[in-house]
Formats: C-alpha cells, sequence, structure tokens
C-alpha cells in the first residue's frame, strides 16, 4: 500500500493546481477588468473608477454600457453607453435625443450636439459617452457600432469602494 499513498499525494495537489487554473482561466474568458480613464461617461463612471466587465454573450439593450475596438485605432478600447438599437431611428435635436419619437437618454449630462438622424442598420447600434461635452469617441464621430464589435459589457466598478453594479 504505501505506492497507493504516495501516489494519493502526488495527484491530489496536482488535481488541485489543475483545477485552480481551469478555473481562473474560465473566470479570464467570461470576465476582464477595465480602468476608467478620462471622463467622458460620468456620472456613471469617473476617471480613475475600476470596471468588471462581462463577456457579451446576449442581445445588448438599452442602457448598456459597452467595451468595443475604436474603429480607427486597433487594440484602444472605448466605453459608451447603447442609447439606439438595431434598426431604430435615432434623431438628435435641439439637445436631446429620441429614438423612432420617443425620449430614451435619462442617462445625459448637458445637452447632445449635433443635431442628427441616423437609421441603424440590422446589426448596428448607436453609442454616447453619458458626459456629452467630453465625450468624443462616440457613434456622433465614429458611426453606428456594428453589434459584433461588442465584445463586452460594464457589469460592476469594484474601484473606489463600496462594489456598485452599473446600469
Amino acid at each position: 500500500m504505501p505506492n497507493l499513498r504516495s501516489a494519493t499525494r502526488v495527484a491530489v495537489p496536482s488535481l488541485t493546481i489543475v483545477l485552480v487554473a481551469g478555473a481562473i482561466a474560465l473566470v479570464r474568458a467570461r470576465l476582464r477588468r477595465y480602468t476608467i480613464a478620462e471622463h467622458s461617461m460620468q456620472p456613471a463612471l469617473h476617471a480613475g473608477d475600476w470596471v468588471l466587465a462581462r463577456r457579451v454573450t446576449c442581445p445588448v439593450m438599452r442602457g448598456d454600457i459597452v467595451v468595443f475596438e475604436h474603429p480607427g485605432r486597433p487594440r484602444f478600447e472605448l466605453v459608451k453607453r447603447v442609447v439606439g438599437l438595431p434598426g431604430e431611428l435615432v434623431t438628435i435635436a435641439a439637445g436631446e435625443v429620441t429614438t423612432n419619437g420617443q425620449a430614451v437618454d435619462t442617462w445625459a449630462m448637458g445637452p447632445t450636439l449635433p443635431d442628427g438622424t441616423r437609421r441603424l442598420g440590422p446589426d448596428e447600434v448607436f453609442v454616447l459617452g453619458d458626459n456629452r461635452a467630453f465625450s468624443s469617441g462616440d457613434s456622433r464621430a465614429l458611426g453606428p457600432v456594428p453589434v459584433e464589435d461588442i465584445g463586452w459589457a460594464i457589469w460592476c466598478r469594484y474601484r473606489p469602494f463600496p462594489l456598485r453594479r452599473i446600469r
């Protein structure tokens, strides 16, 4: 029986290491950490906030704060809020945002400029920063974001404390 005991002493720690490594890999595939670098998402997120994002596995909803790669700067990710959904008519007029004629923009800090109208395609969303005066990398400048380009949605802020779910 001494061989069985020594095999067990080696197998249990090895199995534990494999299980822990597998759990870490699974979490890293489903969650990602970000540090907010600018003021474009105030008041929801502030520069210096640490947030966790979950991998997007279902359709995004209006109000979701999403992460996507800047179309002109590879590996540069932007954090913005989804305001318009696929197929909707997004209108910016007199500082207000509407989709299909309904006011939807309860998150805005300041007026939304410039005026304009955009019909979204079946696979596009319209994103804006909450702090409109400081938000330049959103759909007003970059155009609609293809849904397939949205990889992550902000789930919660974990620093500064306390932990707070973002919506």
